[in-house]
């Protein structure tokens, strides 16, 4: 492995590692068991939107209208929910329904008339937030309102200690078995294959980091729902891209649109599915951040478009699509989300933060570029 390759792998641990040193050193409290807590949900938050977004561009397209559907579907629910008095779980299946018939009809929209998606979703931008302002007639709507809400408890409900550790324990057992099966079938068809020795040191090492997030996660409230959702949404994105027909097709049209249709690939049938795959995750987004700020309210979901595009690009996607990784969408929001709770903690001024993530967003570019990953 020469210089250029290593530096790939390790840009962002280090830029990681980097970010949270620096704010242990400059704010004690960054590391701290409750604020890592609170740090796990924003991350969970952006990462779910982030792993949505990370479909969409893997084909070469963009989504600018997550942020205001983040707002408008959770408005929607919240609306049913408090003011119309659906029980909770109608109310977010039928804004969850909502999210699928819209993001449908933009993917239509755009395969079928060969419309741009940066025009179409900028225009989805903007028609979602004025309907979103109607639909909560411009007022705040709580979600906190009713007892034992299930709305209000996707943000607010922690797994106590001994579940947390026994979905740990199913967890890591789970995961061996499928990358031993793996290994197995990949030795079986004469494919090269890790050691056996190999194999072990990768699951004592991952069954190290799911412990040692759960111990962490324990010494406070216990595994947050929002932290669940993450996961299984990280889960199933990974499925579907390494697993699947779907996820190859994905890689197929981005990486050459014109090759994917004389292969035989139903492009237009793929992006419209990546355009619902990520209303799905704009609606289960949309639910966990109007829960996590108690209310739905004129500014839930702002700039989340450009935070889920940041977290993709410093992980690694290209914009032109073709490649990228769940892992690599996964460090981008961890580092977005330490980044902004960092400087929250230091009391960092709100043009300050922009000017920030900006910064962050234009190293991250410049460093895939000189690494020759574009």
């Amino acid at each position: 492995m020469n210089a250029r390759t290593l530096l790939k792998n390790l840009s962002m641990p280090l830029a990681l590692v980097a970010i949270w040193l620096f704010f242990a050193l400059k704010e004690p409290a960054f590391l701290a068991p409750r604020n890592l807590s609170q740090l796990m949900v924003d991350f969970s938050i952006i990462g779910t939107l982030a792993l949505g977004m990370f479909l969409i561009l893997l084909t070469g397209q963009i989504d600018l209208s997550v942020g205001s559907g983040v707002g408008l579907i959770g408005g929607i629910a919240a609306v049913l929910t408090v003011q119309y008095g659906w029980p909770a779980p109608a109310g977010l299946a039928a804004a969850f329904l909502v999210a699928l018939l819209l993001w449908a009809l933009m993917g239509t929209l755009i395969v079928k008339e060969r419309m741009p998606s940066f025009i179409i979703t900028l225009a989805g931008l903007l028609i979602f937030k004025g309907l979103f302002w109607r639909v909560i007639h411009s007022s705040t709507v709580s979600v906190k309102g009713v007892e034992e809400n299930l709305y209000s408890m996707i943000s607010t409900y922690y797994l106590p200690a001994v579940t947390g550790a026994g979905l740990a324990v199913a967890v890591v057992l789970l995961v061996a078995v499928v990358q031993w099966r793996a290994r197995a079938a990949r030795i079986a068809h004469g494919l090269p294959a890790f050691s056996a020795q190999r194999a072990a040191l990768r699951f004592v090492l991952m069954g190290a980091a799911v412990f040692g997030v759960v111990a962490g996660f324990n010494q406070s409230r216990g595994l947050p729902m929002t932290f669940l959702i993450l996961t299984a949404t990280a889960a199933a994105v990974y499925f579907l891209t390494q697993h699947t027909p779907f996820g190859r097709y994905l890689y197929a049209i981005g990486g050459n649109e014109e090759a994917a249709v004389l292969s035989g690939i139903n492009v237009n049938r793929v992006l419209i599915g990546a355009y619902v795959l990520m209303g799905a995750a704009t609606a289960v987004t949309g639910f966990m951040q109007t829960s996590y700020q108690g209310s739905s309210s004129t500014t839930v979901g702002d700039l989340m478009e450009l935070d889920a595009i940041a977290a993709c690009v410093i992980g690694g996607t290209a914009l032109k699509g073709g490649r990228g990784t769940v892992w690599g969408v996964l460090f981008g929001a961890l580092i977005m989300t330490s980044l902004l709770n960092g400087m929250n903690l230091m009391g960092v001024t709100p043009e300050m933060k922009y000017i920030a993530r900006g910064t962050v967003l234009a190293l991250a570019v410049w460093l895939d570029v000189r690494l020759g990953r574009t």
